[in-house]
């Protein structure tokens, strides 16, 4: 059954505008667990720029489900994930200038740096992941180097499903979905577990978690936003809803009150 990790780090997002102490993201994972979560991610940056040390040390200490931590591939961090031993560490790049992840890891021209780092995460008992492109290279690389899980990149995808007014059947969207698809059957193949993430909401998830062998989908930006409306146990509940009735290929049940983006 395919599995929901929400990403909270725009909870921290808003409590850092204010540079306060509220809204607190354990809070958050709280209620995203109560709407049906299976996991927590959060993306300790090198800038700090919202989730902080502390709020990772609460996280592990007080969250009842996975704890995915986002990072990147330095010494401070891998040094973080083994002494905190969240249950999966996701290797992802990192560029101060960007609002947000914009693209995959490249691991074919630092495989030597990212194995060590894998090896070391591995030695803690915590299970590697990488976030890549749909390039089969990459994920031949992320197999070589130890990754136990590879998270595909659907930002593509999903500005296509944008740009072509939502149109699921538009050669565009089915063109970056079948990169998405392929990309899957090559992880399965090399043994690895095949993620996915990255500009996911409720209009564009579910071909994606209908693909064959998608383990789980990592969602943030849009279930946060729906929250701001909804609360988050619901939004949480409504994403895990769509995801669930893909999967068991039944008519999708978006939520009635969704309001009408323009195309």
């Amino acid at each position: 059954m395919i599995e929901l990790g929400v990403n909270i780090d725009h909870i921290a997002t808003i409590r850092q505008a204010r540079k306060t102490y509220e809204p607190e993201p354990a809070w958050a994972a709280v209620e995203a667990h109560l709407g049906g979560a299976d996991g927590i991610t959060v993306h300790l940056r090198e800038d700090r720029r919202h989730i902080q040390d502390a709020d990772v040390e609460k996280l592990r200490t007080l969250t009842q489900i996975k704890l995915n931590l986002e990072m990147a591939a330095t010494d401070e961090m891998v040094e973080i994930a083994c002494h905190l031993k969240p249950e999966m560490a996701m290797l992802v790049p990192e560029g101060r200038h960007e609002v947000t992840t914009e693209g995959g890891l490249d691991i074919v021209s630092q495989e030597a740096k990212l194995r060590k780092a894998i090896k070391r995460l591995s030695a803690a008992g915590i299970i590697s992941s990488v976030f890549i492109d749909a390039e089969v290279d990459q994920i031949d690389a992320a197999a070589r180097i130890g990754a136990r899980v590879c998270e595909i990149h659907t930002g593509p995808y999903a500005h296509a499903f944008h740009h072509k007014g939502r149109d699921a059947e538009s050669p565009a969207v089915l063109a970056e979905l079948e990169k998405i698809r392929s990309a899957g059957e090559a992880i399965r193949r090399h043994g690895m577990r095949f993620n996915a993430g990255h500009a996911l909401n409720y209009f564009n998830v579910q071909p994606v978690a209908r693909l064959p062998g998608i383990r789980e989908l990592h969602i943030g930006h849009a279930i946060v936003s729906r929250a701001v409306f909804v609360g988050l146990r619901e939004a949480v509940r409504e994403m895990k809803r769509l995801m669930r009735e893909a999967q068991a290929h039944l008519p999708p049940n978006l939520p009635t009150n969704l309001p009408s983006l323009p195309r």
